[in-house]
Protein backbone atom coordinates (compact mmCIF):
# COMPACT_ATOMS: atom_id res chain seq x y z
CA UNK A 1 0.00 0.00 0.00
CA UNK A 2 2.98 2.59 0.31
CA UNK A 3 4.28 2.03 -2.69
CA UNK A 4 0.63 2.27 -4.12
CA UNK A 5 0.59 5.43 -2.01
CA UNK A 6 4.09 6.96 -3.02
CA UNK A 7 2.44 6.30 -6.97
CA UNK A 8 -0.31 7.93 -6.87
CA UNK A 9 1.45 11.08 -4.94
CA UNK A 10 3.69 11.54 -8.12
CA UNK A 11 0.84 11.39 -10.29
CA UNK A 12 -1.18 14.18 -8.59
CA UNK A 13 1.89 16.60 -7.61
CA UNK A 14 1.37 19.83 -9.19
CA UNK A 15 2.74 20.92 -12.45
CA UNK A 16 6.04 23.29 -11.91
CA UNK A 17 6.00 25.79 -14.14
CA UNK A 18 9.59 26.37 -13.78
CA UNK A 19 10.37 24.00 -15.92
CA UNK A 20 8.18 25.46 -18.82
CA UNK A 21 10.88 27.97 -20.01
CA UNK A 22 13.38 24.91 -21.01
CA UNK A 23 10.22 22.65 -22.06
CA UNK A 24 9.26 25.93 -24.78
CA UNK A 25 13.04 25.71 -26.11
CA UNK A 26 13.41 22.36 -26.63
CA UNK A 27 9.54 22.27 -28.46
CA UNK A 28 11.50 24.89 -30.67
CA UNK A 29 14.39 22.39 -30.82
CA UNK A 30 12.20 19.50 -32.28
CA UNK A 31 10.63 21.76 -34.54
CA UNK A 32 13.81 22.85 -36.08
CA UNK A 33 14.25 19.16 -36.47
CA UNK A 34 11.11 18.50 -38.51
CA UNK A 35 11.95 21.42 -40.18
CA UNK A 36 15.52 19.83 -41.66
CA UNK A 37 13.62 16.32 -41.68
CA UNK A 38 10.57 17.40 -43.50
CA UNK A 39 10.18 20.91 -45.01
CA UNK A 40 10.45 20.24 -48.63
CA UNK A 41 11.41 16.87 -48.76
CA UNK A 42 10.32 13.30 -49.36
CA UNK A 43 9.32 12.04 -45.96
CA UNK A 44 10.52 8.35 -45.10
CA UNK A 45 12.68 6.84 -42.46
CA UNK A 46 13.06 10.99 -41.34
CA UNK A 47 9.50 10.26 -39.44
CA UNK A 48 10.70 7.02 -37.87
CA UNK A 49 13.69 9.31 -36.53
CA UNK A 50 11.68 12.03 -35.35
CA UNK A 51 9.26 9.61 -33.59
CA UNK A 52 12.30 8.31 -31.62
CA UNK A 53 13.46 11.62 -30.80
CA UNK A 54 10.24 12.72 -29.78
CA UNK A 55 9.84 10.00 -27.15
CA UNK A 56 13.96 10.01 -25.82
CA UNK A 57 12.52 14.02 -25.08
CA UNK A 58 8.85 13.30 -23.58
CA UNK A 59 10.83 10.34 -21.02
CA UNK A 60 13.79 13.15 -20.29
CA UNK A 61 11.04 15.79 -18.98
CA UNK A 62 9.10 13.03 -17.62
CA UNK A 63 10.81 10.60 -16.30
CA UNK A 64 9.88 11.28 -12.65
CA UNK A 65 6.15 10.35 -13.74
CA UNK A 66 7.09 6.63 -15.50
CA UNK A 67 6.35 3.40 -14.02
CA UNK A 68 9.02 1.42 -15.04
CA UNK A 69 7.33 -1.73 -15.80
CA UNK A 70 4.74 -0.04 -18.27
CA UNK A 71 7.45 2.01 -19.44
CA UNK A 72 8.83 -1.36 -21.12
CA UNK A 73 5.52 -2.26 -22.14
CA UNK A 74 5.75 1.23 -23.68
CA UNK A 75 9.09 0.96 -25.34
CA UNK A 76 7.90 -2.37 -27.28
CA UNK A 77 4.38 -1.24 -28.36
CA UNK A 78 6.64 1.64 -30.13
CA UNK A 79 9.07 -0.86 -31.90
CA UNK A 80 6.53 -2.48 -32.88
CA UNK A 81 4.90 0.33 -33.91
CA UNK A 82 8.22 1.79 -35.97
CA UNK A 83 8.75 -1.48 -37.85
CA UNK A 84 6.28 -0.82 -40.77
CA UNK A 85 7.02 2.84 -41.07
CA UNK A 86 10.98 1.83 -41.27
CA UNK A 87 9.59 -1.06 -43.78
CA UNK A 88 7.52 1.31 -45.75
CA UNK A 89 5.75 4.85 -45.17
CA UNK A 90 2.12 4.45 -46.23
CA UNK A 91 -1.06 5.63 -44.70
CA UNK A 92 -1.49 2.28 -42.98
CA UNK A 93 2.14 2.37 -41.91
CA UNK A 94 1.86 6.07 -40.57
CA UNK A 95 -1.39 5.89 -38.77
CA UNK A 96 0.42 2.50 -36.84
CA UNK A 97 3.48 4.60 -35.64
CA UNK A 98 0.76 7.42 -34.55
CA UNK A 99 -1.02 5.12 -32.52
CA UNK A 100 1.77 3.24 -30.95
CA UNK A 101 3.52 6.42 -29.66
CA UNK A 102 0.49 7.51 -28.54
CA UNK A 103 0.05 4.00 -26.73
CA UNK A 104 3.54 4.14 -25.42
CA UNK A 105 3.05 7.32 -24.05
CA UNK A 106 -0.12 6.56 -22.17
CA UNK A 107 1.32 3.72 -20.97
CA UNK A 108 4.57 5.13 -19.48
CA UNK A 109 3.42 8.00 -18.50
CA UNK A 110 -0.63 7.72 -16.92
CA UNK A 111 -0.41 4.33 -14.79
CA UNK A 112 -3.98 5.71 -13.60
CA UNK A 113 -5.70 4.50 -16.49
CA UNK A 114 -6.28 0.94 -16.33
CA UNK A 115 -9.59 -0.26 -18.51
CA UNK A 116 -10.22 0.44 -21.85
CA UNK A 117 -12.86 2.76 -21.86
CA UNK A 118 -10.43 5.02 -19.83
CA UNK A 119 -7.55 5.14 -22.11
CA UNK A 120 -9.39 5.67 -25.18
CA UNK A 121 -10.99 8.81 -23.25
CA UNK A 122 -7.52 9.56 -22.07
CA UNK A 123 -6.29 9.67 -25.79
CA UNK A 124 -9.27 11.77 -27.17
CA UNK A 125 -8.53 13.91 -24.98
CA UNK A 126 -4.95 14.59 -25.42
CA UNK A 127 -4.93 14.06 -28.97
CA UNK A 128 -8.00 16.87 -29.14
CA UNK A 129 -6.96 19.38 -26.63
CA UNK A 130 -3.35 18.86 -26.44
CA UNK A 131 -2.02 20.37 -29.63
CA UNK A 132 -3.71 23.86 -28.26
CA UNK A 133 -1.62 24.07 -24.98
CA UNK A 134 1.37 25.14 -26.37
CA UNK A 135 0.88 29.01 -26.54
CA UNK A 136 -1.30 28.92 -23.25
CA UNK A 137 1.22 27.06 -21.79
CA UNK A 138 3.85 29.21 -23.12
CA UNK A 139 2.38 32.28 -21.93
CA UNK A 140 3.61 30.85 -18.16
CA UNK A 141 6.91 32.02 -19.59
CA UNK A 142 5.51 35.91 -18.96
CA UNK A 143 4.99 35.77 -15.42
CA UNK A 144 7.85 36.09 -14.51
CA UNK A 145 7.79 40.00 -14.16
CA UNK A 146 4.89 42.77 -14.48
CA UNK A 147 6.77 44.03 -17.50
CA UNK A 148 6.27 40.58 -18.88
CA UNK A 149 2.66 40.41 -18.46
CA UNK A 150 1.96 43.54 -19.63
CA UNK A 151 3.85 42.50 -23.11
CA UNK A 152 2.01 39.33 -22.64
CA UNK A 153 -1.05 41.53 -22.57
CA UNK A 154 -0.73 42.90 -25.83
CA UNK A 155 0.16 40.08 -27.87
CA UNK A 156 -3.55 39.11 -28.81
CA UNK A 157 -3.86 42.47 -29.84
CA UNK A 158 -1.33 42.54 -31.73
CA UNK A 159 -1.52 39.38 -33.94
CA UNK A 160 -4.76 40.10 -34.39
CA UNK A 161 -4.15 43.37 -35.20
CA UNK A 162 -1.65 42.83 -37.92
CA UNK A 163 -3.87 40.24 -39.47
CA UNK A 164 -6.64 42.92 -40.56
CA UNK A 165 -4.09 45.63 -41.56
CA UNK A 166 -2.69 42.80 -43.72
CA UNK A 167 -6.62 41.57 -45.00
CA UNK A 168 -7.49 45.45 -45.12
CA UNK A 169 -4.07 45.96 -47.11
CA UNK A 170 -5.24 42.69 -49.64
CA UNK A 171 -8.89 45.28 -49.78
CA UNK A 172 -7.80 48.57 -50.42
CA UNK A 173 -4.77 49.98 -52.53
CA UNK A 174 -3.97 52.64 -50.42
CA UNK A 175 -3.05 51.00 -47.26
CA UNK A 176 -1.20 47.99 -50.00
CA UNK A 177 0.57 51.41 -50.92
CA UNK A 178 0.97 52.54 -47.71
CA UNK A 179 2.56 49.00 -46.49
CA UNK A 180 4.88 49.34 -49.65
CA UNK A 181 6.44 52.33 -48.35
CA UNK A 182 7.38 50.83 -44.89
CA UNK A 183 8.79 48.30 -47.14
CA UNK A 184 7.96 45.02 -45.57
CA UNK A 185 9.55 42.81 -48.11
CA UNK A 186 12.55 43.03 -46.18
CA UNK A 187 11.53 40.48 -44.11
CA UNK A 188 9.09 38.57 -45.88
CA UNK A 189 12.53 38.22 -48.14
CA UNK A 190 14.17 35.93 -44.86
CA UNK A 191 10.34 34.63 -43.56
CA UNK A 192 8.47 32.29 -45.64
CA UNK A 193 4.96 32.38 -44.63
CA UNK A 194 4.66 28.49 -45.25
CA UNK A 195 7.58 27.53 -42.74
CA UNK A 196 6.45 29.70 -40.42
CA UNK A 197 3.10 27.98 -40.60
CA UNK A 198 4.46 24.72 -40.34
CA UNK A 199 6.98 25.30 -37.29
CA UNK A 200 3.75 26.63 -35.47
CA UNK A 201 2.16 23.25 -36.43
CA UNK A 202 5.14 21.58 -35.34
CA UNK A 203 5.15 22.92 -32.40
CA UNK A 204 1.57 22.43 -31.53
CA UNK A 205 1.85 18.93 -32.15
CA UNK A 206 5.04 18.38 -30.20
CA UNK A 207 4.27 19.91 -27.45
CA UNK A 208 1.72 17.07 -25.92
CA UNK A 209 4.88 14.90 -25.69
CA UNK A 210 6.92 17.39 -24.40
CA UNK A 211 4.64 18.27 -21.59
CA UNK A 212 2.68 15.78 -20.61
CA UNK A 213 -0.40 16.62 -18.95
CA UNK A 214 -3.59 14.10 -18.16
CA UNK A 215 -7.24 14.84 -17.26
CA UNK A 216 -7.36 13.12 -14.01
CA UNK A 217 -10.03 11.63 -11.96
CA UNK A 218 -10.16 12.40 -8.10
CA UNK A 219 -8.66 9.68 -6.38
CA UNK A 220 -10.99 9.02 -3.31
CA UNK A 221 -9.37 6.06 -0.90
CA UNK A 222 -8.28 5.43 2.36
CA UNK A 223 -4.91 5.13 2.22
CA UNK A 224 -4.27 8.35 0.29
CA UNK A 225 -6.33 11.11 2.16
CA UNK A 226 -3.58 13.56 3.36
CA UNK A 227 -2.82 13.87 -0.80
CA UNK A 228 -4.16 16.78 -2.26
CA UNK A 229 -6.35 16.54 -5.01
CA UNK A 230 -4.95 17.48 -8.28
CA UNK A 231 -5.19 20.79 -9.53
CA UNK A 232 -7.55 21.39 -12.21
CA UNK A 233 -6.48 21.82 -15.92
CA UNK A 234 -5.74 25.20 -16.48
CA UNK A 235 -8.36 26.20 -19.75
CA UNK A 236 -7.71 26.33 -23.26
CA UNK A 237 -7.13 30.22 -23.15
CA UNK A 238 -5.61 31.90 -19.68
CA UNK A 239 -8.05 33.98 -18.22
CA UNK A 240 -4.69 36.80 -18.52
CA UNK A 241 -4.77 35.75 -22.38
CA UNK A 242 -8.06 37.16 -22.87
CA UNK A 243 -9.19 39.03 -19.81
CA UNK A 244 -10.58 41.96 -19.34
CA UNK A 245 -7.28 44.27 -19.95
CA UNK A 246 -6.25 42.29 -23.29
CA UNK A 247 -9.80 42.82 -24.81
CA UNK A 248 -9.96 46.21 -23.96
CA UNK A 249 -6.34 46.63 -25.37
CA UNK A 250 -8.10 44.96 -28.51
CA UNK A 251 -10.99 47.10 -28.76
CA UNK A 252 -9.24 50.08 -28.64
CA UNK A 253 -6.77 49.05 -31.54
CA UNK A 254 -9.04 47.42 -33.82
CA UNK A 255 -11.51 50.50 -33.53
CA UNK A 256 -8.84 52.52 -34.62
CA UNK A 257 -7.59 50.31 -37.63
CA UNK A 258 -11.37 49.96 -38.71
CA UNK A 259 -11.69 53.55 -38.54
CA UNK A 260 -9.15 54.00 -40.49
CA UNK A 261 -10.22 51.49 -43.08
CA UNK A 262 -14.05 53.21 -43.18
CA UNK A 263 -12.33 56.55 -44.11
CA UNK A 264 -10.40 55.44 -46.42
CA UNK A 265 -13.64 54.13 -47.79
CA UNK A 266 -15.73 57.33 -47.37
CA UNK A 267 -13.39 59.46 -49.38
CA UNK A 268 -12.54 56.78 -52.27
CA UNK A 269 -15.75 54.72 -52.48
CA UNK A 270 -18.54 57.00 -50.99
CA UNK A 271 -17.11 60.68 -52.33
CA UNK A 272 -15.31 59.34 -55.49
CA UNK A 273 -12.08 60.62 -54.82
CA UNK A 274 -9.52 60.44 -57.49
CA UNK A 275 -7.81 56.85 -57.11
CA UNK A 276 -4.01 56.49 -57.17
CA UNK A 277 -2.50 55.72 -60.44
CA UNK A 278 -3.41 53.09 -62.44
CA UNK A 279 -6.34 51.92 -60.43
CA UNK A 280 -9.66 52.04 -61.45
CA UNK A 281 -13.39 51.98 -59.49
CA UNK A 282 -13.80 48.52 -60.63
CA UNK A 283 -10.21 47.05 -60.00
CA UNK A 284 -10.58 48.37 -55.93
CA UNK A 285 -14.04 47.30 -55.75
CA UNK A 286 -12.93 43.71 -56.83
CA UNK A 287 -10.21 43.60 -54.37
CA UNK A 288 -12.18 44.81 -51.67
CA UNK A 289 -15.69 42.62 -51.35
CA UNK A 290 -14.42 39.09 -50.31
CA UNK A 291 -11.78 40.10 -47.82
CA UNK A 292 -13.97 42.79 -45.89
CA UNK A 293 -16.29 39.94 -45.14
CA UNK A 294 -13.27 37.89 -44.00
CA UNK A 295 -12.15 40.63 -42.01
CA UNK A 296 -15.51 41.08 -40.81
CA UNK A 297 -16.28 37.27 -39.80
CA UNK A 298 -13.33 37.11 -37.72
CA UNK A 299 -14.21 40.54 -35.88
CA UNK A 300 -17.67 38.40 -35.31
CA UNK A 301 -15.77 35.15 -34.02
CA UNK A 302 -13.84 37.92 -31.33
CA UNK A 303 -16.79 39.73 -30.29
CA UNK A 304 -18.12 36.29 -29.44
CA UNK A 305 -15.69 34.84 -27.49
CA UNK A 306 -14.40 38.51 -25.76
CA UNK A 307 -18.11 39.14 -24.96
CA UNK A 308 -19.07 35.01 -23.90
CA UNK A 309 -22.33 34.83 -21.50
CA UNK A 310 -20.78 35.19 -17.89
CA UNK A 311 -17.21 36.26 -19.14
CA UNK A 312 -15.29 39.09 -17.62
CA UNK A 313 -15.67 41.66 -19.63
CA UNK A 314 -19.30 41.30 -20.50
CA UNK A 315 -20.72 43.41 -17.45
CA UNK A 316 -18.05 46.04 -18.53
CA UNK A 317 -19.68 49.64 -18.82
CA UNK A 318 -16.27 50.55 -20.63
CA UNK A 319 -15.73 47.79 -23.00
CA UNK A 320 -19.37 47.36 -24.34
CA UNK A 321 -19.62 50.49 -25.38
CA UNK A 322 -16.18 49.90 -27.69
CA UNK A 323 -18.11 46.34 -28.94
CA UNK A 324 -21.25 48.08 -29.97
CA UNK A 325 -19.12 50.71 -31.84
CA UNK A 326 -16.63 48.07 -33.37
CA UNK A 327 -19.82 46.20 -34.46
CA UNK A 328 -21.35 48.65 -35.90
CA UNK A 329 -17.82 49.88 -37.95
CA UNK A 330 -18.44 45.92 -39.26
CA UNK A 331 -21.54 46.57 -40.46
CA UNK A 332 -20.50 49.59 -42.17
CA UNK A 333 -17.89 47.43 -43.32
CA UNK A 334 -19.56 44.94 -44.59
CA UNK A 335 -21.93 47.69 -46.80
CA UNK A 336 -19.16 48.57 -48.10
CA UNK A 337 -18.57 45.51 -49.18
CA UNK A 338 -22.19 45.17 -50.74
CA UNK A 339 -21.24 48.54 -53.20
CA UNK A 340 -18.01 47.30 -54.01
CA UNK A 341 -19.55 44.46 -55.34
CA UNK A 342 -22.41 46.36 -56.81
CA UNK A 343 -19.64 48.62 -58.84
CA UNK A 344 -17.79 45.78 -60.08
CA UNK A 345 -21.55 44.10 -61.19
CA UNK A 346 -22.22 47.32 -62.87
CA UNK A 347 -19.31 46.65 -65.25
CA UNK A 348 -18.24 43.22 -65.70
CA UNK A 349 -22.11 41.76 -65.36
CA UNK A 350 -24.06 39.20 -63.02
CA UNK A 351 -23.17 35.98 -62.47
CA UNK A 352 -25.07 33.66 -59.82
CA UNK A 353 -21.85 33.55 -57.32
CA UNK A 354 -22.45 37.23 -57.33
CA UNK A 355 -25.44 36.71 -56.43
CA UNK A 356 -24.86 34.70 -53.44
CA UNK A 357 -22.07 36.89 -52.68
CA UNK A 358 -24.41 39.74 -52.32
CA UNK A 359 -27.15 37.56 -50.05
CA UNK A 360 -23.81 36.22 -48.17
CA UNK A 361 -22.99 39.29 -47.08
CA UNK A 362 -26.89 40.52 -45.89
CA UNK A 363 -26.46 37.65 -43.49
CA UNK A 364 -23.11 38.73 -42.65
CA UNK A 365 -24.81 41.73 -41.42
CA UNK A 366 -27.29 40.70 -40.26
CA UNK A 367 -25.43 38.11 -37.97
CA UNK A 368 -23.20 41.22 -36.67
CA UNK A 369 -26.81 42.81 -35.89
CA UNK A 370 -27.72 39.86 -33.68
CA UNK A 371 -24.69 39.62 -31.91
CA UNK A 372 -25.26 43.27 -30.68
CA UNK A 373 -28.71 42.14 -29.44
CA UNK A 374 -27.25 39.07 -27.85
CA UNK A 375 -25.24 41.35 -25.84
CA UNK A 376 -27.85 44.27 -25.11
CA UNK A 377 -30.65 41.47 -24.25
CA UNK A 378 -28.52 39.38 -22.28
CA UNK A 379 -29.37 35.85 -24.41
CA UNK A 380 -27.29 32.92 -24.34
CA UNK A 381 -25.13 31.58 -27.80
CA UNK A 382 -27.79 29.30 -28.38
CA UNK A 383 -30.40 32.12 -28.65
CA UNK A 384 -27.93 33.58 -31.23
CA UNK A 385 -27.21 30.20 -32.94
CA UNK A 386 -30.83 29.59 -33.44
CA UNK A 387 -31.83 33.69 -34.69
CA UNK A 388 -28.98 32.93 -37.00
CA UNK A 389 -30.36 29.61 -38.05
CA UNK A 390 -34.01 30.98 -38.29
CA UNK A 391 -32.70 34.23 -40.43
CA UNK A 392 -30.64 31.37 -42.80
CA UNK A 393 -33.74 29.49 -42.80
CA UNK A 394 -36.01 32.26 -44.29
CA UNK A 395 -33.82 33.21 -46.94
CA UNK A 396 -33.10 30.38 -48.67
CA UNK A 397 -36.58 29.62 -48.59
CA UNK A 398 -37.06 32.99 -50.27
CA UNK A 399 -34.28 32.29 -53.02
CA UNK A 400 -35.98 29.29 -53.75
CA UNK A 401 -38.94 30.98 -55.36
CA UNK A 402 -37.02 33.64 -57.13
CA UNK A 403 -36.12 33.20 -60.96
CA UNK A 404 -32.64 34.30 -60.87
CA UNK A 405 -31.83 32.55 -64.15
CA UNK A 406 -34.43 35.40 -66.19
CA UNK A 407 -33.25 37.98 -63.58
CA UNK A 408 -29.05 37.29 -64.16
CA UNK A 409 -30.21 37.41 -67.86
CA UNK A 410 -32.18 40.53 -68.08
CA UNK A 411 -30.11 42.32 -66.17
CA UNK A 412 -26.90 41.64 -68.44
CA UNK A 413 -28.60 42.31 -71.16
CA UNK A 414 -29.55 45.69 -69.88
CA UNK A 415 -26.26 46.28 -68.87
CA UNK A 416 -24.56 45.32 -71.69
CA UNK A 417 -22.55 47.24 -74.08
CA UNK A 418 -24.75 47.15 -76.95
CA UNK A 419 -28.03 48.30 -74.76
CA UNK A 420 -26.51 50.61 -72.50
CA UNK A 421 -23.33 51.65 -74.36
CA UNK A 422 -20.89 51.14 -71.57
CA UNK A 423 -19.90 48.22 -69.28
CA UNK A 424 -18.50 44.79 -71.26
CA UNK A 425 -20.28 43.17 -74.29
CA UNK A 426 -23.00 40.48 -73.76
CA UNK A 427 -21.39 36.74 -72.93
CA UNK A 428 -23.34 35.15 -75.46
CA UNK A 429 -22.18 31.54 -74.21
CA UNK A 430 -23.39 32.37 -70.75
CA UNK A 431 -26.74 33.10 -71.47
CA UNK A 432 -26.88 29.85 -73.39
CA UNK A 433 -25.68 27.83 -70.19
CA UNK A 434 -28.42 29.98 -67.59
CA UNK A 435 -31.61 28.07 -69.87
CA UNK A 436 -34.16 28.41 -71.44
CA UNK A 437 -35.51 30.97 -69.10
CA UNK A 438 -32.81 33.47 -71.20
CA UNK A 439 -34.96 33.44 -74.01
CA UNK A 440 -36.60 36.78 -73.63
CA UNK A 441 -33.30 38.84 -72.73
CA UNK A 442 -31.89 36.98 -75.58
CA UNK A 443 -34.83 37.91 -78.03
CA UNK A 444 -34.60 41.18 -76.63
CA UNK A 445 -30.74 41.13 -78.12
CA UNK A 446 -31.50 39.71 -81.39
CA UNK A 447 -33.55 42.69 -81.99
CA UNK A 448 -30.27 44.75 -81.53
CA UNK A 449 -27.85 42.07 -83.10
CA UNK A 450 -28.71 39.14 -84.89
CA UNK A 451 -25.96 37.12 -85.00
CA UNK A 452 -25.86 33.59 -85.99
CA UNK A 453 -24.32 32.62 -82.41
CA UNK A 454 -26.96 34.49 -80.84
CA UNK A 455 -29.92 32.91 -83.53
CA UNK A 456 -28.13 29.38 -82.79
CA UNK A 457 -28.48 29.47 -78.86
CA UNK A 458 -31.69 30.58 -79.21
CA UNK A 459 -33.08 27.98 -80.95
CA UNK A 460 -31.11 25.14 -79.01
CA UNK A 461 -33.09 27.07 -75.87
CA UNK A 462 -36.56 27.27 -77.54
CA UNK A 463 -36.04 23.39 -78.29
CA UNK A 464 -34.75 22.65 -74.65
CA UNK A 465 -37.90 24.91 -73.48
CA UNK A 466 -40.18 22.32 -75.73
CA UNK A 467 -39.28 19.52 -74.17
CA UNK A 468 -39.48 20.70 -70.71
CA UNK A 469 -43.02 21.46 -71.05
CA UNK A 470 -43.57 18.02 -71.21
CA UNK A 471 -45.72 16.78 -68.31
CA UNK A 472 -42.74 14.70 -67.11
CA UNK A 473 -40.38 17.99 -66.71
CA UNK A 474 -43.29 20.63 -66.47
CA UNK A 475 -42.81 23.11 -64.11
CA UNK A 476 -44.56 26.38 -63.08
CA UNK A 477 -41.83 28.90 -63.73
CA UNK A 478 -41.12 26.60 -67.21
CA UNK A 479 -45.15 27.12 -68.15
CA UNK A 480 -44.60 30.72 -66.91
CA UNK A 481 -42.13 31.67 -69.22
CA UNK A 482 -44.02 29.99 -71.92
CA UNK A 483 -47.46 32.00 -71.81
CA UNK A 484 -44.83 34.83 -72.09
CA UNK A 485 -43.15 34.19 -75.01
CA UNK A 486 -46.54 32.91 -76.84
CA UNK A 487 -47.74 36.52 -75.56
CA UNK A 488 -44.97 37.87 -77.41
CA UNK A 489 -45.24 35.90 -80.31
CA UNK A 490 -48.45 36.88 -81.00
CA UNK A 491 -47.75 40.87 -80.32
CA UNK A 492 -45.12 40.39 -82.84
CA UNK A 493 -47.41 38.94 -85.61
CA UNK A 494 -50.02 41.45 -84.57
CA UNK A 495 -47.86 44.71 -85.65
CA UNK A 496 -47.01 43.14 -88.56
CA UNK A 497 -48.60 44.45 -91.76
CA UNK A 498 -51.09 42.14 -93.46
CA UNK A 499 -49.39 40.72 -97.16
Amino acid sequence: MTSLATTIAADIRPTRYSSIPAKVGLALVLAALADWLFYGERIGLSLSLFAIVTSCVSVLFNHTTLNRRRAVIGAAILVAGLAPAIEELNPLSFLILITALLMALLLATNPETTGLVDRLRALRNFVLLGPFRFFPDALQIFNMSAFTRGVALWLLPAALGTVFVALFAVANPVIEHWMSLLNPMVIIDYISIPRVLFWTVMLALVWPFVHVRWRRRTIVTATVDDFPAPPPLPPLVSAEFLGPSTILRSLILFNLLFAAQSILDGLYLWGHLTLPANMTYAAYAHRGAYPLIATALLAAAFVLVAMRPGGPAEKSTIIRPLVYIWVGQNVLLVASSILRLDLYVDIYMLTYWRIAAFIWMGLVALGLVLIVARIVLNRSNRWLVSANLIALTIVLYGCSLVNFDAFIADYNVVHSREVSGRGMPIDTRYLAQIGPQALPAIERMMQIRADSTLVGCHDRLVETQRMDMAWRTWGFRSWRLQLRLEAEARGQSGGKPAG
